[in-house]
């Protein structure tokens, strides 16, 4: 199954979670959509690890593939599986963009590195899925520098998380180190993403 590229609202009420980090998309209506939408049933076990899968994969804009060869990846690394999964999807490339301050979400975050206006230590990354480690340096090129969107995303960004930082004047910043669990989404449950996978 390819990307989700609808409405990202929808998936959000749905799930009832919200994807864009804001909680805009629950205030009006805070249950599912559609003609049923406030009248669904108690959900079962598989039902909310499936739940819980989905929320992980829509708020980070992944493939149901490349979300299953990240999670096996995870388990490959020492601790905790759900909690190294977590900090693989924060390291990638086009969700750092996002923690920088340099989108308003994921999806404009992907854009611009596909585009080539990201650089990596230097080199053009293109790849969205890219795995930053840290210490590496990601820089906006020159050429980018001047876009609506970049500025409009730094003119609203208040604080940015501990294990990035940003330098408006250079248009650069540094993934500092893997984050703690603490610092990503409590909201998120790992334990039954490892369920589903394991069961």
């Amino acid at each position: 199954m390819a990307r989700y590229t609808g409405s990202t609202w929808k998936k959000s009420r749905r799930l009832k979670f919200s994807i864009l980090e804001t909680g805009e998309e629950l205030q009006k209506r805070p249950y599912a959509p559609g003609q049923h939408g406030q009248r669904r049933g108690k959900i079962t076990e598989y039902g909310s690890q499936l739940q819980e899968k989905q929320k992980v994969r829509f708020l980070y804009g992944i493939n149901e593939k490349q979300f299953k060869n990240l999670f096996v990846k995870a388990a490959k690394l020492r601790g905790k599986q759900g909690e190294n999964f977590l900090f693989l999807l924060e390291s990638r490339l086009d969700n750092l963009v996002y923690r920088m301050g340099l989108a308003m979400t994921r999806r404009q975050s992907r854009q611009l590195v596909t585009h080539g206006h990201i650089t990596v230590d230097g080199k053009k990354v293109d790849i969205a899925s890219y795995l930053v480690k840290p210490g590496q340096v990601i820089v906006v090129k020159e050429s980018a520098r001047k876009f609506d969107i970049i500025k409009t995303a730094l003119e609203s960004t208040v604080t940015r998380l501990e294990f990035v930082t940003f330098d408006e004047n250079t248009m650069s910043g540094t993934f500092v180190r893997y984050p703690e669990r603490s610092e990503i989404l409590p909201d998120i449950r790992e334990n039954l993403i490892v369920e589903f996978y394991n069961r």
